[in-house]
């Protein structure tokens, strides 16, 4: 298959509760469960990625100006990288684990199996609308669930592109998109599912968790909320300055772990305002608008709901404050000297609005952290390890960052999540398949007499005596653990008799 033209037909609609059926048909069937199956359905969707990257870049393109630096690095070959991590490790993650045992199992089998939820509703956002919906896809995919997918309707190109290009290549009673707005994922929301994945907004996900818990679905929910940064006066005030603006510049600031505001001392404002200006006209020039590596914001309402933060906060402007509501731009700005009272405070901004608000020292700007709802990811900027120690014991959030934005989230051993307000559960990485992945615990034992005869304490008629032996077998102990034991047992009852009977052979050698 070759890149094409998509489609500018509207969503078909579709019967919801046929469709979650017909998924949990295919589940009960026991389609998704050899890793040979599941091997392929990631290869196809590889493949899917390989041959339709142009179509994936310009589908960002349409719907938020993203440059093709930025979907690149942060999206097609963010997930190319995630999914190529997934093919060489998944089939080792899915083996059964079999953990210590204590001395009252030793001649069990103690078994921990990798099974799949079953049915798997994920729902995307508009910001990342390709790496938010199909990087949590593929860890379904490799733990073995039958997936129902919902993009988010404001990205309309890449929504478009996933309903029309994904059926291509996966397997069509496995994998399902539906396309919709609000009312089609309410109706999505009624049905019974075995697990929900949701990243978005914190009320949003509120809803999505009280739909969840009419039928007890265990649910991840990647949200957001306010990130802070906090910068002491030991950095290099130039590298932090240009880390922070990028992490909170890239997508026009619509990213769920952008610096949402800068905590410092007024001195460090200063030279981080100064720092910025020189920054911000190397990056975009004169005319920011004219830069092409300058996104745009997703849709009118978004755009008006931030002019409306910059109108209330334009006494603060120190850098940009400009936009053009046709173009939906609006210029990287710098807001210094804000306090906890202004607008700009009340909520996560979510778009290229960087406010300052000054701070006297580590422990002001930790109450002030902890006071307010726990944040996504905290962003601490210091030279002195003692810093990192106070912020990372003091402080409660998804994620913590140290001396740089954004770039944790591309270590694919970091469990990425949030924290009460922040969300709920991990992925990225093996926490992707762990997620998606039931641990189901079993005890194996046999009919072997020393076995019946260590556990016959636990019969009627009771006795001190047997309670005495059974406290004894189930007391922990510290030191080596039992796993291996049976094997240790069977190789020196092996050795024994091999000894026994070359003994008994040379016995009777010597006789003759």
């Amino acid at each position: 298959m070759t890149a094409g033209t998509l489609s500018s037909s509207k969503p078909k609609p579709v019967n919801i509760p046929e469709v979650v059926q017909k998924a949990r048909d295919t589940f009960n069937s026991g389609t998704t469960k050899p890793l040979e199956w599941r091997k392929r359905q990631l290869k196809n969707l590889q493949r899917m990625y390989e041959e339709c990257r142009g179509e994936m870049i310009d589908a960002l393109v349409k719907d938020l100006r993203r440059s093709k630096m930025e979907a690149v690095l942060l999206e097609v070959d963010y997930l190319v990288n995630d999914l190529t991590n997934l093919l060489n490790k998944f089939e080792e993650w899915a083996k059964p684990e079999r953990p210590p045992k204590g001395l009252v199992n030793m001649m069990d089998d103690v078994v921990i199996f990798n099974d799949p939820y079953g049915v798997v509703l994920i729902i995307g956002a508009w910001n990342y609308p390709l790496q938010l919906l199909l990087l949590p896809f593929a860890g379904a995919i490799a733990a073995g669930n039958v997936v129902i997918l919902k993009p988010s309707e404001l990205a309309v190109a890449s929504a478009k592109f996933i309903a029309e290009t994904l059926p291509k290549y996966l397997d069509n009673d496995a994998f399902v998109v539906v396309e919709g707005g609000p009312e089609e994922t309410t109706e999505l929301l009624k049905q019974k599912f075995d697990y929900i994945f949701y990243t978005g907004g914190t009320n949003v996900g509120r809803i999505v968790y009280a739909a969840a818990t009419k039928n007890l679905t265990p649910v991840t929910l990647e949200l957001g909320g306010k990130s802070p940064v906090f910068i002491d006066n030991t950095t290099d005030i130039e590298i932090t300055a240009k880390r922070v603006l990028w992490g909170k510049f890239i997508n026009a600031g619509q990213t769920c772990i952008a610096p949402d505001y800068v905590l410092c001392s007024k001195e460090v404002q200063d030279k981080f305002v100064e720092c910025s200006r020189k920054i911000l006209k190397e990056w975009y020039g004169e005319d920011a608008q004219k830069s092409p590596d300058l996104c745009r914001i997703i849709n009118s309402r978004h755009f008006g709901r931030l002019q409306s933060l910059l109108e209330a906060s334009k006494d603060k402007v120190v850098l940009g404050g400009r936009y053009d509501a046709q173009d939906r731009f609006i210029a990287p700005t710098v807001l210094a000297n804000v306090t906890l009272n202004d607008k700009i405070m009340e909520d996560e901004i979510f778009g290229p609005i960087l406010p300052i608000v000054p701070v006297d020292n580590a422990y002001e700007a930790i109450k002030f952290i902890n006071d307010r709802e726990h944040p996504l990811v905290l962003y601490l900027f210091s030279r002195q390890s003692k810093i990192h120690t106070l912020f990372t014991e003091q402080t409660r959030s998804g994620s913590l960052c140290v001396n740089d934005t954004i770039m944790f989230y591309g270590v694919d051993t970091l469990p990425f999540g949030g924290v009460g307000n922040s969300g709920i559960g991990a992925y990225h990485g093996k926490a992707s398949f762990d997620t998606f992945t039931h641990k189901k615990s079993c005890l194996v034992r046999n009919f072997a007499a020393i076995g019946e005869k260590l556990g016959s304490g636990r019969y009627p008629p009771y006795t001190d005596g047997k309670l005495k032996f059974i406290t004894t077998l189930m007391r922990k102990r510290s030191g080596p653990s039992f796993k291996y034991l049976p094997y240790v047992i069977a190789f020196a009852l092996g050795a024994g008799l091999s000894y026994g009977i070359f003994a008994w052979q040379k016995m009777v050698s010597e006789e003759l």
